[in-house]
């Protein structure tokens, strides 16, 4: 049960939550950046009509200094002023009206039929009384409604005497018809306001909804007002797609990584129980051994002691040459033994601490003379001090002349056989080099797998008995090989402490 929860656990770690939470960044990331473009395409709306404002508003002033020009020229002529008026009326869409007062902010003259019915002195004090008083120009904060009802915004434009004296006050209506209209030419989907100074609507397009959190503003450099972007929803039903095609596309690499780690720990696992059943294969080879060994050594005893008194007294070629081969034979079978004994017991030897150049001494007369047996040029490369190691010196030669004797095997028609020590962070490296025929890399992994061989009489364990000594001794051994270059074979041990 246990083992089931854990498996779910494992399961939606790494699958079910990881998608979660991308999914979640991911959707966040699309909505931030989505909002984003939606700001920005608002920004450049409201640039747009910032500069078409802007445009206009330069024009209609441009236009207002020209007419104000020719009513101070004209101004002893009302006829010529009021069809100058109704002129530039006429040939000017944008406005509503055009209206001509005196300097106390009454009617004169206008472009219209019925102006003298409009009391623009009292419909518009505030912005009329501004100009009066400031004597520039200035425009209306809110719509205004016509006789006919046409919807405007007013702009009054003082005209000025050469001595600096307001003389006539010149109003122009704006028409909100024209004036939306234009906008809407440019962007007609887009929700747009005009704000005055005091944060009031005065035009509006579309859907205008103020608030200040999806709203983009910009400036009008000729008015004391604002134009105001509503920023567009964005598309949920896009982001949403987006983000499911994101997430199963997540799901599915979340359920192949799943399976690499299953496979890795399935292959773990295998790797595991491998190593045991090894150790298992070791102990139980070992426990038969510990358990047969002198059983089996006694009968060889005798057997061994039988063949030497018969071939005493069986004199022919022939017959020792069988005798040959039988004592050939049980010195293998005794060897095996005693391999298996210390599979059993690796450890039954006491350790002490020696100088391991002491033992290289003692081995090297004979690597030597077994080297010039084989055509093999021995070089040693050993440092003069002294190298102490814990180890038990018979095993630890058993393990120098068993590498050895390999690498003289894999060297039958002569080569080098290259033997360095050395010393390095508390670590002391013996490495012995051949220059053989090498090792396949597909048995260079099964070389320490019992009971496997490459030789015709071999056992199969000589390797295995090296590593576990090695291993008794805290220390490990490697092997590198590559074919028609030679083999390689390094010791690591320990150095004792002084």
């Amino acid at each position: 049960m246990k083992n089931k929860i854990k498996k779910i656990l494992f399961y939606l770690l790494i699958t079910i939550l990881p998608v979660i939470i991308s999914g979640y960044l991911y959707a966040n990331k699309i909505v931030n950046g989505e909002l984003q473009q939606q700001k920005n395409a608002a920004k450049w709306t409201g640039t747009i009509h910032q500069k078409q404002w802007d445009s206009f508003m330069n024009k209609t002033v441009t236009s207002l200094n020209i007419l104000s020009i020719s009513i101070e020229t004209n101004k002893d002529a009302m006829n010529n002023i009021e069809k100058l008026l109704r002129k530039v009326f006429n040939e000017e869409p944008a406005y509503g009206g055009l209206y001509l007062l005196d300097s106390s902010g009454e009617t004169i003259t206008g472009s219209t039929d019925t102006y003298d019915h409009i009391s623009i002195k009292m419909n518009h004090a505030s912005y009329i009384k501004e100009v009066i008083k400031t004597k520039d120009m200035v425009i209306s904060n809110q719509q205004e409604i016509l006789n006919n009802g046409q919807k405007v915004i007013g702009l009054a434009k003082p005209v000025i005497k050469d001595n600096g004296q307001l003389d006539f006050i010149l109003v122009a209506y704006l028409r909100i018809d024209y004036l939306l209209n234009i906008m809407k030419i440019i962007t007609p989907k887009d929700n747009i306001a005009i704000m005055n100074a005091n944060d009031e609507i005065v035009l509006s397009m579309n859907s205008y909804i103020s608030s200040k959190d999806d709203v983009i503003s910009l400036p009008i450099d000729r008015l004391p007002w604002q134009i105001k972007v509503s920023v567009q929803d964005i598309d949920t039903k896009k982001i949403m797609q987006k983000t499911l095609i994101f997430s199963i596309f997540c799901l599915v690499c979340a359920h192949l990584l799943y399976l690499l780690l299953q496979f890795y720990l399935f292959k773990k696992r295998s790797q595991l129980e491998k190593k045991q059943n090894e150790i298992q294969k070791l102990e139980l080879v070992g426990n038969l051994a510990a358990s047969s060994a002198h059983e089996i050594r006694n009968p060889l005893t005798g057997i061994k002691g039988l063949i030497q008194l018969l071939s005493e007294k069986y004199k022919s070629e022939e017959d020792q040459l069988y005798f040959s081969i039988i004592q050939t034979e049980i010195t293998r079978i005794n060897e095996i033994v005693s391999q298996f004994l210390f599979l059993g017991k690796p450890t039954a030897l006491k350790k002490q601490s020696i100088n391991l150049q002491l033992i290289i001494h003692e081995l090297k007369p004979l690597i030597v003379s077994e080297g010039n047996l084989n055509n093999v040029e021995c070089r040693f490369t050993v440092p003069e001090k002294n190298i102490p190691i814990v180890c038990t010196v018979d095993q630890m030669k058993q393990v120098i002349l068993n590498i050895t004797k390999n690498a003289f095997e894999a060297m039958s028609g002569g080569g080098i056989l290259t033997f360095t020590i050395s010393e390095t962070a508390g670590k002391v490296t013996i490495s012995i080099k051949d220059s053989g025929v090498g090792i396949p890399s597909s048995q260079l992994k099964k070389l320490f797998q019992p009971f496997y061989t490459s030789k015709d009489t071999g056992t199969g364990l000589g390797l295995i008995v090296c590593k576990r000594i090695i291993q008794s001794f805290h220390g490990e051994i490697y092997i590198t090989s590559k074919e028609s270059i030679g083999t390689k074979v390094e010791i690591v041990l320990p150095v004792a402490a002084n």
